[in-house]
């Protein structure tokens, strides 16, 4: 017989199931008798390890996905994982340099080979810690974003938007990462705060002697000035349009010209303009026809229009060419300011705004499409929380081209040749037929262009696959806020122009994971937690109960230890009472199946209380709440089945009636069976043991089915059973209040709210002299006490438990409390706000609190009198 260790260890426990899991194929979708439902995973990227926060977003789809397979649905978890161009190649660049040897040594295909080993290796640790975590994703359809599937769809979108002039090649101002020598798009630039400083140099007037000032921050760039740029109605300039300015870097004459662009009186009111480097310039460039002059190399160091100072880096070239224009007299003043930065999001390096030809998408058309698409319930993508929508919508709304052409080797090569004699440029899903004429471009795509067609090419397309007819649109994304645009957004128009939907139905955001502190985690403050570590520690399970409770949707979660083990001390109260109920278990017991007949109030009571719990936490889990759905259920099991009904079911199971016996068995198996499939997705491994070890099976909870609601419960006495908890509690408050040993015997005797006695059945009685040694009395001759109970008052004999004076001071506290809520609920439903926003079962539970302290202090009140009158 199977049976559970006197101690809960989660290692043991852990140990095994996952594997068998896969090997039943219990997370194969495929079943066309269900209803499909699907998840991609946001596919990690292979360039190391897992960490907390895809821990957090996993097990976010995991019990999305695990709650689904229990409803009945044919659920498709699809894994995979992303090249991430920039990312891997670092990697793989920096692996090579340990071995003393560069990519351009071993040329690209070696180079690719290599960039294949690292994968190959990745994502082996990726598909190990996807199984520590419990994920229930399908293998067989796991994906690459490299894969050659995924690149027949890469370059079908290429061609297709380039025939429609949605792509295009062109030579603007990019955001450009000297280190990985790449184009970045904006959305992968983080702007930084750094000290910086304003250099303001004397600019001498050729035709007429006189100086002017011009201040920058970047005295590098000087060597690729090509004007400099005055307001035309600037009184101070006026005189001098037309005429030109020594550039002190140099010595070259600039043309001083006049354009709108500048600000009068903004700094020194007038500008150096350089259009390879800086986007505004550029454009004052394309106004006037001016040159644009490229003076840095694609490593961040000066070319040969830096003349002595070709070869250095643009930082060291600053600070030199800036104390030599001081020993010429030039400069006038270097003010230390404070200033946002760009950085490369993968090298962290200051990004150079560059002129360079690069490929982009015309992303205007494409936006707009989706905006309109927003405005249809039936095309929307549904956002939770809500408000992510409003950030989704701002950016497209306001979207700039999007670069998509990357310096790299590692990823999708661009579908684009060049003929070696004309300037002809041929793009095509295949080469040219007459190769050996046409050089195919260099580059490769950015990691998001394939990435953002995940939810669609993952499932076959370009190609009319089964599976994409079946599966697409998919129904749920989560991911975290901080790839809205990078990830979301792409998604969202490139699966509106290609496949005419939304890529899923519902987009679940989360927060970033924080430390203790609040802090984000990084290698720098080495505050980083390695989830492999705390499952060690603590368990996958407790991991991911905690990870699913402790924050709301969309906000940020700190990563608190404690809260960690207190969701193993969940998981170990869970255990002692499935221990519990087994050790009531007769061998050879049918545990499915089982008839509820002939039930007592308390087991009414805990199947009521059931049946709340599972409608509440259907409810929540279509809403994506799982941190109410959790506390809900932590609550219903550690209170309500632990500390409550497991004491309640003792008398029933000590007693000679056999048929009170098996119906008080049969209850705690019905609601430890419903507990364990509700905590399924949260917990996946200790509900597979407690689930077998209660049925006695080696058929798996992972396909086991949701629990249903019990019909024909009497909710009366649910509420008979609440008051008697309710005056359990409060009795064995007061003799703690008052030193009273627990078994010291008590006369009772129960009051409705309107003064009159009221009785309970035999089996409340029973139960009240069983837990509180309580005894039932018609009447109270002597002083009493009053405590208020909801629906009326207990009564106590003053003499048994207290003095007068404690008790009115009890009562006066009491009385403070009470008013204090009453003046809150009143406040609460007199603001039309609330009533208007609020769940109507939330405005229902705030009426009738209020409703019941008004009782309560009816009640108070009145004893209060009675005692300061005498």
């Amino acid at each position: 017989m199977k049976e559970l260790n006197a101690k809960y260890n989660h290692l043991e426990v852990e140990a095994n199931k996952y594997d068998k899991w896969i090997e039943k194929g219990y997370f194969t979708a495929g079943d066309k008798s269900k209803e499909p439902f699907t998840i991609v995973i946001p596919p990690p990227n292979v360039t190391g390890k897992l960490h907390l926060g895809h821990a957090w977003d996993n097990t976010l789809q995991d019990i999305i996905s695990r709650y689904k397979r229990l409803q009945g649905y044919d659920m498709l978890y699809l894994p995979g994982m992303d090249h991430a161009g920039i990312a891997t190649q670092a990697k793989v660049d920096a692996r090579l340099k340990d071995e003393g040897v560069s990519r351009y040594d071993l040329g690209r295909e070696k180079f690719l080979e290599r960039a294949w080993q690292w994968k190959e290796e990745y994502a082996g640790h990726i598909r190990a810690q996807w199984a520590k975590l419990g994920n229930s994703v399908d293998y067989t359809r796991e994906r690459f974003t490299l894969d050659e599937g995924l690149n027949k769809a890469v370059t079908k979108v290429f061609c297709d938007l380039y025939n429609e002039g949605l792509i295009y090649q062109g030579e603007r101002i990019i955001n450009w990462d000297p280190k990985a020598k790449t184009a970045l798009s904006n959305i992968e630039v983080i702007h930084k705060e750094v000290e910086g400083a304003f250099y303001t140099f004397n600019y001498k007037v050729t035709e007429t002697g006189d100086c002017f000032k011009v201040a920058t921050t970047r005295p590098e760039t000087m060597f690729g000035d090509v004007c400099v740029v005055v307001h035309p109605d600037d009184e101070q300039y006026k005189h001098l349009i037309g005429k030109h300015a020594i550039n002190p870097a140099n010595g070259e004459a600039l043309p001083i010209i006049a354009d709108d662009y500048i600000e009068i009186g903004f700094g020194t009111g007038a500008m150096k303009c350089t259009p390879a480097h800086d986007p505004n310039d550029f454009q004052i460039a394309e106004r006037h026809n001016l040159p644009k002059i490229v003076c840095m190399n694609p490593d961040g160091t000066m070319n040969e229009l830096a003349g002595e100072f070709a070869g250095m880096d643009r930082f060291d070239c600053r600070k030199a060419l800036t104390e030599r224009i001081e020993k010429e007299g030039n400069l006038v003043s270097i003010e230390k300011h404070i200033h946002q930065v760009g950085h490369s999001e993968r090298t962290d390096v200051i990004v150079e705004p560059y002129l360079s030809k690069q490929w982009f998408v015309k992303m205007k058309p494409l936006a707009d499409d989706v905006l309109k698409s927003q405005q249809n319930p039936e095309q929307k993508i549904n956002f939770f929380p809500q408000r992510f929508e409003n950030t989704f919508n701002q950016w497209l709304e306001n979207i700039e081209d999007w670069c998509i052409s990357r310096q790299l080797w590692w990823g999708h090569r661009i579908p684009a040749w060049y003929h070696k004699e004309t300037n002809e440029i041929y793009v095509g899903l295949t080469a040219p037929q007459d190769s050996e004429n046409w050089i195919q471009d260099e580059d490769v795509l950015d990691t998001w262009f394939s990435s953002a067609l995940w939810p669609f090419s993952t499932l076959g397309w370009p190609e009319e696959t089964a599976d994409l007819k079946r599966y697409y649109p998919t129904n749920c994304m989560v991911t975290g806020y901080d790839i809205i645009f990078f990830w979301v957004a792409r998604m969202a128009f490139q699966a509106r122009y290609f496949t005419k939907s939304y890529p899923f139905k519902d987009c679940l955001i989360h927060g970033l994971i924080r430390d203790e502190q609040g802090r984000k985690m990084s290698k720098s403050l080495g505050n980083g937690i390695d989830p492999m570590d705390v499952i060690e520690q603590y368990g996958v399970d407790s991991l991911r109960f905690f990870l699913t409770t402790n924050s709301t949707p969309g906000q940020d979660m700190r990563y608190v230890p404690n809260k960690v083990e207190a969701s193993w001390n969940f998981i170990n109260k869970i255990w002692n009472a499935s221990r519990f109920v087994f050790m009531n278990i007769p061998e050879g017991y049918n545990t499915k199946n089982i008839e509820l007949k002939n039930l007592a109030i308390t087991d009414e009571w805990i199947l009521h209380r059931l049946n709340e719990v599972i409608e509440h936490t259907n409810s929540n889990m279509d809403k994506y709440e799982f941190a109410i759905v959790g506390n809900e259920l932590y609550g219903f099991v550690w209170d309500d089945f632990c500390s409550w009904y497991i004491e309640f079911s003792k008398s029933g199971l000590n007693s000679d009636n056999e048929i009170v016996k098996t119906t008080t068995l049969n209850t705690l198996i019905v609601v430890l069976d419903a507990i364990v499939k509700l905590l399924h997705p949260f917990m996946p491994f200790v509900t597979e043991e407690i689930y077998q070890t209660l049925h006695q099976t080696d058929d798996s909870i992972c396909v086991a089915t949701w629990p249903q609601l019990i019909t024909g419960l009497d909710s009366n006495k649910a509420n008979e059973v609440n008051q008697l908890i309710e005056i359990i509690t409060t009795v064995r408050q007061i003799k703690v209040d008052n030193d009273l040993k627990p078994s010291t015997p008590l006369r009772i005797m129960i009051k409705d709210l309107e003064e009159k006695n009221k009785l309970f059945n035999q089996d409340i009685a029973n139960i009240l002299q069983k837990m509180c040694k309580l005894e039932w009395v018609d009447s109270i001759e002597d002083e009493y006490l009053v405590r208020p109970i909801e629906g009326g008052s207990i009564i106590l004999p003053m003499s048994e438990v207290v003095n007068v004076e404690e008790e009115i001071q009890k009562l006066t506290k009491e009385i403070e409390t009470l008013n204090k809520e009453i003046q809150r609920g009143t406040k609460m439903l007199e603001n039309q706000n609330f009533i208007s926003k609020a769940a109507p079962e939330k405005v229902i539970e705030e009426k009738n609190k209020l409703e019941n302290y008004r009782n309560r202090y009816e009640i108070v009140s009145n004893r209060l009198k009675q005692l300061t009158s005498k």
